[in-house]
């Protein structure tokens, strides 16, 4: 056979594989569907483990890697798990014949929420002068609104955010008012004004960017500000789902972001930021690179194409902000001094208490 006989023959083989994907995906909506009827949990483990074992096994026994076996089923594991999330949050229908409005609508965040509250049944009105979003009413300033819908969620930036909760606090919104920010502490000023005028309020962090699909895995963080109403309200939008919730106060979701955000982005930045400054072109380090090395690159080069405004908010708008960087500070001085030293016995003494803390973090899971 000639070489275009045998891509001819790949291209039926490939086209072959998607027609059993799509056969696969079917019974998978089945299968979906009796889970929502019995009453049975979106996601079962140990099937799960069950699955990827055969695959190990059957790809060994028909001469492929165990391995490609077993990453090809995980892949359309997940595939399954987010026909069948999608498919039991429109199910629910737990915004059948409610409204929402959604302030900044049109941003990337503000447009997840939008497709995710419309998939439940709620009639959503975008609220931004930038722009629509498909299948949403829309209008360009949100003061235009007569406030009457069940939910309002505030999806702009942090500052702006703040200045709109204390405008909505002086309207009494009917409904339950929450925002989406990635800093609470520097919305505490419009928080409590909605809270003083008596309105249902709380607010959300979900721990996922805006090309999310799947929320098995992922955790949106519920901030308790005295409301049990909007509290209940707001968690229960994500019941049907598969995220996992966490509720906490104000301050403490500030202290912690400090490390799970400020100072994972913070450590990006020193990485890119070094790089780019040693005067060693990327495509030659790239040319000699290590496992370690792709990762962390891949990692920072995600941050360097985020916002700029974004970030920077979320690093100086923090009350506890400083606290990650100066640890970080302190760290990467203290690695200096190690080495700078010579000093074997404290650079173990530091790789050491990170295996341990990490080993931790995976025993808690």
């Amino acid at each position: 056979m000639t070489l275009d006989d045998l891509r001819s023959r790949l291209n039926d083989l490939d086209r072959q594989l998607l027609e059993l994907v799509a056969q696969r995906q079917a019974v998978v909506a089945d299968i979906g569907r009796v889970k929502l009827d019995t009453g049975a949990g979106t996601r079962d483990y140990q099937r799960e483990r069950d699955v990827l074992l055969r695959a190990r096994k059957n790809a060994d026994a028909v001469g492929v890697s165990p391995a490609l076996g077993e990453a090809l089923l995980q892949l359309l594991i997940r595939g399954s798990l987010t026909t069948q999330e999608q498919a039991r949050v429109a199910a629910q229908g737990r915004g059948s014949g409610r409204s929402a409005l959604l302030i900044g609508g049109a941003g990337k965040m503000g447009r997840w929420f939008a497709t995710f509250l419309a998939s439940q049944g709620f009639r959503v009105v975008v609220a931004d002068p930038n722009g629509s979003v498909e299948g949403c009413e829309h209008i360009a300033d949100w003061r235009e609104s007569a406030l009457d819908q069940d939910i309002v969620v505030v999806a702009t930036p942090i500052k702006l955010a703040n200045l709109i909760l204390i405008e909505l606090a002086t309207r009494k919104p009917r409904g339950v008012v929450f925002d989406i920010g990635s800093l609470k502490t520097p919305l505490r000023q419009g928080l409590t004004a909605l809270q003083s005028a008596g309105c249902k309020v709380t607010s959300i962090h979900p721990m996922f960017g805006p090309n999310t699909e799947l929320l098995s895995g992922r955790h949106v963080l519920f901030i308790d500000l005295q409301s049990p109403d909007a509290l209940h309200e707001a968690r229960t939008m994500f019941a049907s789902t598969m995220a996992q919730q966490v509720v906490m106060n104000l301050d403490e979701h500030d202290r912690l972001i400090a490390y799970v955000l400020g100072l994972s982005h913070a450590l990006n930045i020193a990485f890119f930021t070094a790089l780019a400054g040693s005067g060693e072109a990327a495509p030659r380090l790239a040319a000699m690179s290590s496992t370690t090395y792709d990762a962390q690159a891949d990692i920072a080069e995600n941050v360097a194409l985020e916002s700029p405004d974004l970030y920077f908010e979320i690093q100086s708008l923090n009350d506890y902000g400083r606290e990650s960087l100066q640890a970080l500070r302190a760290a990467v001085e203290r690695i200096w001094t190690a080495v700078a030293h010579d000093d074997l016995g404290d650079f173990t003494a530091m790789m050491l208490q990170g295996r341990e803390y990490l080993a931790g973090r995976t025993r808690e899971r």
